[in-house]
């Protein structure tokens, strides 16, 4: 990593070893390991430890999205096989989706997904299609599709990941990646939270594909984020408030939780309502919400590894990473946690 300014892409590059991306889940959601990160301090924790770790009257904020089972193959009329990976529900019968296929399929060809579901491709977005279903798009989906496990984890989905990569508080279908600091919460620990005083509180962020699409530019200036839709309650607005009124923090479960508050407050107040957010955060960036963040371990290059360099400062954060692949953390969507305290705290 270069330490030249203004940051580059190069400043977000580390080397990890393979065998310290994640596979699989551990037999508990919270049996995983915690690193906290305060300024340049370093603390090996435990999940479990999270309760002591925060303050009565402090409020954690998650993301109930849930995860589609947006993974789908078949094949054109043509015979060539594809893969298709819904991005967005836009109406009943239509989606947007990311399409594999050795040729592109053209506007007004026809498609044939998982042998029953015919589809026709109504256009083009930039890189996503617009796929018009011959049916409730939403249940052929739920019911014929699979899990979209992660580029990173090489094995398909099994049984386990059906309950393993949904969040234990998950309500809301419309993600194509869990929101995956979310995944080490189990109703055990939710109940010890609650009964430690602190308050919890739901956004909801439906995740893209975009998520995992690794920054490609070397100017940072010139990414242009992937857009994704959310939604904050009312209700959510008022225990930030409240939390905030009483001298209480606001802990974001994972970078698109983060995300959507931040958003929220780009006009200086917090607003309840939806909308979509193409939030770039990098160093720099202030924030307005969010007091502490919860989160796993982020690809090199990505914009969330860029998101929590600019919540824990870039160096801290470095130094981090580093720990954390000397002390043989788990790393991504099964992998350990982070929980960061903000710099300029």
């Amino acid at each position: 990593m270069s330490n030249n300014s203004p940051l580059t892409l190069a400043d977000f590059d580390y080397e990890l070893p393979q065998e310290l991306i994640a596979q699989a889940p551990l037999a508990r959601r919270s049996a995983s390991r915690l690193l906290v990160l305060q300024r340049s301090s370093l603390d090996d924790r435990t999940f479990t430890d999270l309760p002591a770790l925060l303050r009565p009257d402090d409020l954690i904020v998650m993301n109930d999205t849930k995860v589609l089972h947006a993974r789908l193959f078949g094949r054109k009329a043509s015979g060539g096989q594809i893969e298709v990976l819904v991005e967005r529900l836009l109406g009943d019968n239509e989606v947007l989706a990311q399409v594999r296929a050795s040729k592109p399929p053209r506007a007004g060809s026809a498609l044939l997904l998982e042998d029953r579901i015919k589809v026709e491709v109504s256009g083009r977005e930039g890189e996503f299609y617009r796929l018009r279903f011959d049916g409730d798009a939403f249940d052929l989906i739920e019911r014929h599709g699979r899990l979209p496990l992660p580029p990173y984890i090489e094995r398909a989905a099994a049984d386990e990941d059906e309950s393993r990569y949904q969040t234990v508080f998950a309500k809301a279908a419309g993600s194509v990646a869990a929101p995956t600091a979310g995944l080490h919460f189990d109703e055990e620990l939710l109940k010890q939270i609650e009964a430690n005083g602190i308050g919890i509180a739901h956004v909801t962020l439906h995740v893209g594909a975009g998520t995992f699409q690794p920054v490609r530019v070397n100017n940072l200036a010139e990414h242009r984020m992937h857009s994704e839709r959310y939604f904050l309650p009312q209700a959510t607005v008022d225990a930030i408030a409240a939390t905030r009124a009483r001298g209480g923090r606001v802990v974001a479960v994972g970078t698109t939780t983060l995300r959507a508050l931040e958003s929220s407050a780009r006009s200086g107040t917090l607003l309840a309502g939806s909308g979509d957010t193409d939030l770039f955060v990098t160093p720099g960036f202030e924030f307005r919400v969010v007091d502490l963040l919860l989160t796993n371990f982020h690809l090199p290059k990505s914009t969330l590894l860029m998101l929590v360099a600019a919540f824990g400062g870039l160096n801290n954060l470095r130094a981090a990473y580093q720990h954390a692949i000397d002390y043989r953390y788990r790393f991504f969507s099964y992998g350990d946690a982070m929980l960061i305290h903000r710099t300029d705290q």
